[in-house]
């Protein structure tokens, strides 16, 4: 499964990196991709287990770039 969420008050480039590294390391993550200047990340995961990956990316996204969200809504 493949959604796309807006990324609100990411800094830099250099910290859209730093993030994209940390949620690709996630348990069950297929890809994720922080686009800087589109303010998005697209998640890929499977449709199964996808709630559970997104509960897990939150949580690493907030402790990498503590000052961004993600929104799920």
């Amino acid at each position: 499964m493949k959604k796309v969420f807006r990324i609100k008050d990411l800094d830099c480039a250099n910290c859209a990196a730093k993030l994209e590294r940390a949620l690709n390391r996630v348990e069950g993550v297929d890809r994720a991709v922080v686009n800087f200047m589109a303010e998005r990340l697209t998640l890929e995961a499977p449709e199964e287990l996808f709630e559970e990956v997104l509960k897990e990316v939150l949580r690493t996204a907030k402790r990498v770039e503590p000052d961004c969200t993600i929104c799920v809504k």
